[in-house]
């Protein structure tokens, strides 16, 4: 099925869409302060500028949307329009996603992949970071 929107439509449509300070990333960061850990936020000298880097951890979190970043969820369904276009797309982001994960593990951080979904039952996402950095939650 083809797009419902021209290509210029589709572009600013597309144009409004954040990367970065999202709600989802913004609660996450909320969260994860009141946890009393300290962060920086988007290091670009990291691969795949990771939304938190808990330095003193040694400690990336990303915050990935379901649906930009092929969660196997409801919110991560693909749409069935331009299916071509779509899943290119994001099978490109996956890739992206593990390629980025595998170099950071390389230059000794660890990973947490955080899930928008996930936000939804916060207590299993503190018990994953607590247990990541050494604590028991």
């Amino acid at each position: 099925m083809a797009d419902m929107f021209t290509a210029e439509q589709r572009s600013e449509i597309m144009s409004h869409i954040r990367s970065t300070d999202t709600a989802p990333e913004l609660a996450l960061r909320s969260q994860i302060h009141r946890l009393g850990l300290r962060f920086r936020l988007h290091r670009n000298d990291l691969p795949g500028k990771p939304d938190l880097v808990l330095p003193k951890h040694r400690l990336v979190v990303m915050m990935h949307g379901c649906f930009w970043h092929g969660h196997n969820c409801k919110d991560g369904r693909r749409p069935s329009s331009n299916s071509d276009y779509w899943n290119q797309k994001l099978d490109r982001n996956v890739s992206r996603d593990k390629r980025n994960v595998r170099s950071l593990q390389r230059l000794g951080w660890r990973c947490l992949i955080v899930w928008e979904c996930e936000l939804r039952n916060w207590e299993q996402v503190e018990k994953r970071i607590m247990k990541l950095i050494g604590v028991e939650a």
